[in-house]
């Protein structure tokens, strides 16, 4: 899928068309298929956050990919999936900064979304 082949996935993603090639969209479509466009939207755009301490210049992607998913479930108007998503990132980002581990991301993901259904 390319970022044209959605409008509405295209508008959400302003300054992101380069996350969108290095690997978003392949997240978005595992998520699309599980769930409505926008939670797969915010769960590719949290995934995308990553596992490790980015440098300077990706953790301002990181830092818009979050705010952006979030405000897409804020969107959405589920907090108990809002919820969801959080913990899977403070999961995760903890596990990263020498926390104990965390299954992985996309895991956790899956069981938020598929929680909220």
């Amino acid at each position: 899928m390319t970022l044209t082949d959605d409008v509405e996935v295209a508008a959400q993603l302003g300054g992101l068309e380069s996350a969108w090639e290095d690997g978003l969209g392949d997240a978005y479509a595992f998520y699309r298929a599980r769930s409505a466009p926008p939670v797969a939207l915010a769960a590719a755009l949290v995934q995308h956050l990553g596992e490790r301490a980015p440098a300077p210049p990706e953790l301002l992607v990181g830092d818009l990919c979050l705010a952006r998913a979030s405000r897409l479930l804020a969107d959405e108007g589920d907090q108990a999936l809002q919820v969801a998503f959080a913990a899977a990132v403070e999961r995760t980002a903890a596990a990263a900064a020498g926390g104990p581990p965390a299954r992985p991301l996309r895991d956790l993901l899956l069981d938020a979304i598929e929680g909220a259904r």
